[in-house]
């Protein structure tokens, strides 16, 4: 048997959808999984007449591939990772390749990129984006590395990529971490998206009393226009699902508890890091905290009476300004997770491309969508621009739909409905295109009870002040 171009370890839905996408690509591929059976299984039942060759030890696994090997990992992020590599070291030689392709924190692969390097083996940190469809289909890879590296494994991941109007939804990000922190920063801008459009569901349905079949009306039309994305449209096709046991929707007899994987938490602790603002990625992990109190929510709920209800004269024209106002929040969401982008790849050296960046995300990931498009061009007209709300363009653009924003606010929040993301959005708009803000008074404060001094507008300097005769003596 002839050696192999490339090794997968890891083989849950995930893990499987990528090597058939990778055989469908017209290469030949390893697979080994830590439990024997779930290997089996795989071949037994997915395999057939196809190059895909499984093996039962990582020594035989690492002998059957070309030279110099290539090998993903599509393990659990943590720990599993670096039971991985530690197992595989014994049977690597200098040159060989590994690709994590999993959900790892970003420091983590800073370390695995170091410590390998001195052992003579080259890794990639590579973001992937599309969920089980993206990996059998083709997602959008996010791989940073060196730069030589990249290049000897460029010939597989284009071709087994997402592709859109503008090519393979691959590109070389950057330099060490750099593919796993876009990737974390994607997912940061995903949790939000997803909130937004969840509020907005939660005035519809709370608010105007629409029937599911209406509310599935109202997101496939949105998906038509400015809000083109796949989380509009799968958002759309939730809509149409019914629950063989009930008869209802099924999106009705889902408990409202939301649950997480980490990458948002990790974007928002990244962020406090940094320095970089980013609320409405923030609340995004926040309000999904919140919804785990399930409990609580019932208990402390009892007592207190809502009247949702709105009385509307002309639906139409609020449904069209519910849709102007989702895409604001949207809008300023990128905006928040590219400066977030900017700041870190200064920061840490990654030498980030934010416009190929758009163009990458424009296909097979989660958060693709119309507006990476309209992104993209807005980088490469200037690609230093430290924050989206620097753009002429950018900024037309969302002050035509900002007060209808700010207008669905006003009259929500009187409804007691809770909108965590879109709130925050308009709050971080409004925060930004001020020139002054209330922090003179904070510096006033910090002075005075930690002396913690403060800097004047009329002079240079560092100034403390004696406020209370009581606290000097």
């Amino acid at each position: 048997m002839g050696k192999t171009d490339i090794g997968l370890i890891g083989l849950a839905v995930m893990g499987q959808n990528l090597v058939l996408n990778i055989e469908r690509n017209g290469f030949t591929v390893s697979v080994y999984n830590r439990t024997s059976e779930k290997t089996q299984e795989f071949i037994n039942e997915k395999c057939n007449n196809k190059n895909i060759i499984p093996f039962y030890s990582l020594k035989d696994f690492v002998e059957s591939l070309s030279k110099p090997r290539k090998i993903i990992l599509m393990v659990k992020a943590g720990k599993p990772v670096d039971d991985i590599i530690n197992g595989l070291l014994p049977f690597l030689e200098k040159g060989d390749i590994l690709l994590d392709c999993g959900n790892s924190y970003f420091k983590d692969t800073e370390r695995r990129y170091s410590e390998l390097k001195e052992k003579g083996i080259y890794f990639i940190g590579c973001g992937i984006s599309g969920g089980e469809y993206g990996a059998l289909y083709g997602p959008s890879i996010m791989p940073g590395g060196d730069y030589d590296t990249w290049l000897k494994t460029e010939n597989i991941l284009l071709k087994i990529s997402a592709k859109s109007d503008d090519g393979p939804c691959c590109s070389y990000i950057g330099k060490t971490s750099s593919g796993h922190f876009v990737k974390m920063v994607h997912n940061g801008i995903e949790y939000a998206i997803m909130q937004i459009i969840a509020e907005i569901y939660d005035i519809i349905n709370q608010c105007l009393k629409m029937k599911n079949n209406d509310i599935q009306k109202i997101f496939e039309k949105w998906n038509t226009g400015k809000l083109n994305s796949y989380l509009i449209e799968i958002t759309s096709e939730i809509f149409k699902k019914i629950d063989t046991e009930t008869g209802k929707s099924l999106v009705d007899v889902i408990l409202d508890k939301a649950e997480q994987k980490g990458t948002g938490k990790w974007t928002s602790q990244v962020s406090f890091d940094l320095g970089v603002p980013v609320p409405t990625i923030t609340n995004a992990v926040e309000a999904r905290i919140i919804s785990g109190y399930k409990d609580y929510r019932i208990k402390i709920s009892e007592n207190k009476k809502l009247e949702n209800k709105l009385d509307i004269k002309n639906k139409k024209i609020f449904i069209k300004k519910l849709e102007n106002a989702c895409y604001a929040a949207i809008l300023i969401t990128y905006s928040q997770g590219m400066h977030l982008l900017k700041v870190a790849s200064d920061n840490f050296g990654y030498g980030l491309n934010l416009s190929e960046i758009s163009r990458i995300w424009k296909g097979g990931c989660i958060i693709r969508s119309k507006i990476l498009d309209f992104l993209k061009n807005i980088y490469i007209e200037n690609s230093d621009i430290p924050h989206l709300f620097f753009s002429e363009l950018f900024m037309k653009n969302l002050e035509k739909n900002i007060k209808d924003l700010r207008e669905i606010i006003c009259v929500i929040k009187k409804k007691q409905i809770p909108l965590l993301c879109i709130s925050s959005a308009l709050d971080y708009y409004d925060s930004f295109t001020r020139a002054r803000l209330p922090a003179n008074l904070i510096q006033a404060q910090r002075d005075y009870f930690g002396a913690h001094t403060y800097e004047r507008i009329d002079k240079d300097g560092i100034f403390h002040t004696k406020w209370s005769e009581e606290i000097e003596s």
